[in-house]
């Protein structure tokens, strides 16, 4: 039987094309799942997709290939969204079983000095206050059912820091501040709460990074690889493939008594750990 059958899973930040987030709803759906993907509204990639129909995409391919998956606008930072989102999840499965707390933001990354309050509240209200949010509303559903999960989607700025990653490191450590809190407070009531820390994954997000690093050090994007991948010990980058093994794993049966860990899925990144 699948691990997840019945399950039913909500995912932020799911409709980039190479996301993690993505790859984290194919591989719940594959286990068995009932998948909900979200993400904001809005135009991508030139204006020539939305999110919108990328997560129609996604929810599709997941139904096609014999899953159940259902597509909806969530912005993390909307209380109001929230409680459409949640009510409409309810509605649909009746249930919730498993949230994971994908949505980033790389605001405010950039030489310490040069950002400003604006972008550090836009990291703090994406990165950190929208999963506290999305937390808060589905707790009282999964204590209906007795337990549930709750993964967070830190990064390696979550155990150590990078230079020129302010805004993003200082939240991404926060967020694992709220999943012990959780997990310490939860977890008379079944509920379990970890962090997956990724490292250098191969996704729009990463690459988008890259490509920014290259403009401002004056360096080919190709140069800018090999000079952060030389602390992985594996050389190279993960795959989203990678973070959603992970996901699933604390997500299933085999991980019922693992509560409050940061699992790192780095290939070996020691800068600043």
């Amino acid at each position: 039987m699948q691990a997840l059958h019945g399950k039913v899973a909500l995912v932020t930040g799911a409709s980039a094309p190479k996301g993690i987030g993505r790859a984290i709803a194919q591989r719940l759906a594959q286990d068995g799942a009932h998948v909900v993907v979200t993400d904001i509204s809005g135009a991508i990639e030139g204006g020539m997709t939305t999110r919108a129909g990328l997560l129609d995409a996604l929810a599709q391919d997941i139904i096609t290939r014999g899953g159940s998956a259902l597509a909806l606008t969530l912005d993390v930072t909307s209380a109001r969204d929230i409680a459409a989102v949640l009510e409409q999840v309810l509605a649909r499965f009746g249930r919730l079983d498993i949230l994971v707390n994908n949505a980033g933001s790389l605001a405010g990354s950039d030489n310490f000095l040069s950002t400003n309050a604006a972008q550090w509240t836009s990291s703090f209200e994406v990165n950190l206050l929208g999963p506290m949010m999305l937390s808060q509303a589905v707790i009282p559903e999964m204590r209906k059912l007795g337990g549930g999960r709750i993964i967070n989607i830190g990064s390696t700025g979550s155990l150590g820091a990078e230079a020129g990653f302010g805004a993003y490191t200082a939240m991404k450590h926060g967020l694992v501040g709220l999943t012990k809190t959780l997990a310490a407070e939860f977890g008379p009531d079944g509920i379990l709460c970890n962090t997956v820390c990724p490292g250098f994954i191969a996704t729009d997000m990463h690459e988008a990074a890259n490509t920014r690093l290259s403009q401002k050090q004056g360096m080919s994007v190709a140069d800018i690889k090999q000079q952060r991948y030389a602390n992985v010990a594996l050389r190279d980058a993960g795959l989203p493939q990678d973070v959603a093994n992970a996901v699933a794993f604390l997500a299933g049966p085999e991980a019922q008594y693992v509560t409050g860990i940061n699992l790192p899925v780095t290939g070996g990144v020691p800068f600043g750990i």
